[in-house]
């Protein structure tokens, strides 16, 4: 058997910017829940299994969703933060007879469901060619002004071509993940993304070009663009699996 390339999806959080009864990832796209989604695009850029780390409260709509997907997934109940949450799906990946022998490992944000599959075989290229913490980046677009004392009167430019937009799923060698995770955990560090943890500890993260179809579902408007950009599914045909993601990529590009 070949080794396993894990993907730890985080769908545990509350959503409480985007308001609403219902977890984020569990809402649907064209008839589709986001985490479900976000399962499949991984699938086919080359992740093996899944461990979906989960709100434990409606655990019941999140098999639900899940039922379909196309590699195995293991869902556990996430923590109080994201860097909790993370921290619980490195535990199954640690503990798992199998799972616990992959070298690479993939952290993704379920509410990033439309990533294309080729920024996730990209991810996974860069480590197995020696990188140990890599995330995918896109620039950003929108002028920026600094306000360097909270005080929107005093405001100053800031050069945006030195800027990138950090994005999931992001990749890195199993044992340098979990020893960053460990000792942020023992000296009580936080952070928001996994790859800071990396640099922390004395890692260099490698930056891999993103996708602007990566685009995170924070408020209700972003589910609406969501969706819309998704019926390009449906003008295609409806396609599953690889064969779906690469004409993803070749209909909407890099």
């Amino acid at each position: 058997m070949s080794e396993p390339v894990v993907a730890v999806v985080v769908a545990a959080g509350l959503g409480r910017r985007f308001g609403g009864t219902k977890p984020k990832p569990t809402l649907r796209i064209l008839g589709r829940a986001v985490v479900a989604v976000a399962v499949e695009g991984l699938a086919a850029g080359g992740c093996t299994d899944a461990v979906v780390v989960i709100n434990g409260k409606v655990s019941g709509a999140f098999k639900a969703a899940l039922a379909g997907s196309p590699i195995p997934v293991i869902t556990t109940p996430g923590g109080d933060t994201r860097q909790q949450s993370v921290q619980r799906g490195l535990e199954v990946v640690r503990t798992h007879p199998r799972l616990s022998k992959a070298r690479v490992v993939l952290v993704h944000d379920a509410v990033r469901p439309m990533m294309p599959a080729y920024v996730v075989e990209n991810v996974i290229g860069a480590v197995r060619d020696g990188a140990v913490a890599v995330t995918p980046v896109v620039p950003v677009t929108d002028s920026i002004r600094v306000v360097p004392n909270g005080d929107e009167s005093e405001n100053e430019p800031f050069d945006r071509s030195k800027l990138r937009a950090v994005q999931t799923p992001q990749g890195f060698d199993l044992d340098v993940l979990l020893d960053s995770h460990d000792r942020m955990a023992r000296d009580g560090i936080e952070f928001t993304d996994d790859v800071s943890a990396c640099e922390q500890n004395g890692h260099r993260v490698t930056l891999v070009p993103g996708s602007r179809m990566g685009m995170k579902i924070t408020e209700p408007a972003d589910l609406t663009i969501a969706r819309a950009l998704w019926r390009v599914r449906a003008s295609l045909g409806h396609h599953s699996g690889k064969r779906f993601w690469r004409q993803w990529r070749k209909e909407l590009g890099r």
